[in-house]
């Protein structure tokens, strides 16, 4: 049975002067899922992203939500998705209700309407007690809680998070990614950028992998970590000029997949750790090789993004409490 698709993207393009930002993406998001676009920073996440919410116009390529098109339907598009930037939107004098009292006003919402959602949003969002006091002593938590509710006011059927957890402490994440798992829950399709591989893994039901403006892998978490095959071997080697031949010698042995060296030693890709280790420490202690650290583990989605990418992803340090943006600005580009 085939599924609705929200989102369908094909061969998309931006360039900036000679910057290749996004490089001919081509994907489709269907409708009631999580779908995360992984990837460091300046891999084409967010510019892709401004490209689905109308902000931005590709230079190649079409981008058609629920329908209709990014470029030639953008008003039309606007009114069915909601938008939570990765800077905050927050005035820090505004109360949490008179943010979304604003907005309300903004998005043209009726006093009927607005009176019956910004209740039903600060409490969902978890906000109803401190819905009155500033935004200036909002934890970053409940900022960001409050920017969400700002992105649902418009009771969207698509909504986009850039970076939703950014910067944010560890239990700040983990209730952001509550909020998350309740809008698919809702029947609300939600497109998010993160380069943080747990929240990608824990989130989305499906996830491309950018890196230099184009996808490198696409699909479930567990598939593609499955997809790796194999459990990882990483082997720290103190004399490192000893690595090429402890590689060649171990390259051959039973239950050996792939051996890859690394700027600390090996990573090896084995069928069973049980029978590759003994075999591996042989080696090693043959050719009097000395191993500082051993590490094993099963397939991790980094292991997927260096197999596609030929690196590892590094995520981003958190930005500091304090940055705040317009909400006016945002919502007038939506």
């Amino acid at each position: 049975m085939s599924r609705a698709v929200a989102i369908e993207v094909s061969h998309l393009g931006k360039t900036y002067e000679k910057v290749r930002a996004v490089d001919d993406l081509s994907f489709q998001v269907y409708a009631g899922e999580i779908f995360g676009l992984l990837g460091p920073n300046g891999a084409g996440k967010s510019t892709t992203l401004r490209i689905l919410i109308t902000l931005l116009h590709p230079t190649s390529g079409s981008a058609t939500i629920l329908g209709m098109d990014s470029v030639k339907d953008a008003d039309r598009v606007r009114k069915t998705i909601g938008y939570v930037p990765q800077e905050r939107a927050i005035d820090r004098f505004l109360t949490g209700r008179e943010h979304l009292e604003l907005l309300a006003d903004l998005y043209h919402l009726s006093p009927e309407d607005a009176s019956t959602r910004i209740p039903q949003l600060l409490k969902l969002v978890e906000l109803e007690q401190q819905a009155d006091r500033p935004a200036k002593t909002y934890s970053g938590g409940m900022k960001r809680k409050l920017d969400i509710a700002c992105g649902l006011l418009p009771d969207p059927k698509i909504l986009f998070l850039d970076e939703p957890t950014l910067g944010l402490d560890v239990q700040s994440r983990l209730r952001i990614w509550d909020h998350v798992r309740a809008m698919r829950e809702r029947g609300i399709t939600v497109v998010m950028t993160t380069n943080y591989l747990d929240e990608a893994d824990q989130l989305c039901d499906r996830i491309a992998i950018i890196d230099g403006g184009r996808i490198k892998a696409l699909g479930v978490p567990n598939e593609l970590k499955a997809g790796l095959g194999g459990d990882l071997v990483s082997l720290t080697v103190r004399e490192h000029e000893r690595v090429e031949l402890l590689a060649a010698a171990v390259k051959n042995l039973p239950a050996i997949r792939a051996v890859t060296t690394t700027p600390t030693g090996l990573d090896i890709r084995v069928d069973s750790p049980e029978k590759a280790l003994p075999a591996i420490l042989e080696a090693a202690n043959r050719l009097t090789c000395q191993l500082e650290f051993i590490d094993y583990h099963r397939p991790r989605l980094d292991d997927v993004f260096i197999a596609h990418t030929g690196r590892s992803i590094k995520d981003d340090q958190p930005k500091a409490e304090g940055q705040y943006g317009s909400i006016k600005s945002v919502v007038k580009g939506l």
